[in-house]
């Protein structure tokens, strides 16, 4: 499915391996592969690439959650039966284009909620931290197992992984393959909540919509500011943030969220 395709009827998908449906600002992206534990292998990257193009070209969706089918896992990661038969040219090739699908779903330019299910093992564990928040169930498990495969995460683990519990910690999770619990996972700032099964969706939507309830390109911006911010130094990332602060003056969501303030109403943000 090309871009044009998705741009044209982005609500009606018909994937493989990917749910994908719209409920109201919502889209819910579902990895279904659940015979495989959502298992990750050409077809349903290419899948949920598709569905976040659709997604981000919606301009009726405001925010997406990211989970997996069934009750054991959110990705338990690669498909091993793929990777054994890749030659070294091919794996590199495969990192890139998993490392592409999450850069997308990194810089949506929408909130994206991944609502951890269960299994979120090495590119489950990427796919997860490519997302802008981490909710799990209290029997979610994480871990990045590859080198015990004999090799190293491709999809990000080795970069995402340091940026969001520090070098030490990462190194460790990576070196050692060792899996962790969803309590241990939000010790270490890996995961946002860790709340009981039955409430993942909905606590997922609750913070959904408390972002909704804020000006849409201010959203927008704030997210735009901290991922580019993490990739330069901090000079570069306070002028960045100027040049974000600017353009959000000068929008009509500015007047109204500042006239509402000192109206003592709720605002009524128009996204422009």
């Amino acid at each position: 499915m090309n871009s044009a395709t998705v741009a044209e009827s982005p609500t009606k998908l018909s994937l493989e391996n990917v749910l994908f449906e719209k409920k109201g600002a919502i889209a819910y992206v579902t990895l279904n592969r659940p015979k495989v534990l959502n298992a990750l292998n050409t077809k349903t990257w290419e899948d949920l690439r598709s569905a976040f193009e659709a997604a981000r070209n919606d301009n009726e969706v405001r925010g997406v959650i990211l989970t997996g089918a069934g009750d054991k896992a959110f990705i338990a990661g690669a498909d091993i039966n793929e990777l054994t038969r890749l030659t070294a040219i091919e794996g590199e090739a495969s990192s890139s284009f998993g490392q592409s699908v999450l850069n997308l779903v990194e810089n949506l330019g929408k909130p994206v909620i991944a609502a951890i299910n269960g299994f979120a093992l090495g590119g489950g564990c990427e796919t997860a931290m490519a997302c802008t928040i981490r909710i799990a169930s209290e029997t979610a498990k994480f871990a990045q197992p590859e080198v015990k495969l004999g090799v190293l995460p491709g999809g990000g683990g080795t970069q995402r992984l340091p940026r969001l519990v520090g070098k030490g910690r990462a190194l460790q999770l990576i070196l050692t393959g060792e899996m962790i619990t969803a309590q241990e996972a939000y010790r270490i700032g890996l995961v946002n909540e860790v709340v009981p099964a039955p409430n993942l969706i909905p606590r997922a939507e609750a913070i959904l919509n408390q972002i909704f309830s804020n000006a849409p390109l201010a959203v927008k911006y704030s997210l735009e500011a901290v991922n580019k911010g993490l990739e330069s130094n901090q000079a570069e990332g306070l002028s960045l943030e100027a040049s974000f602060f600017g353009l959000c003056s000068g929008t009509d969501d500015k007047k109204e969220g500042t006239s509402a303030f000192l109206e003592k109403r709720p605002a009524k943000f128009q996204g422009r």
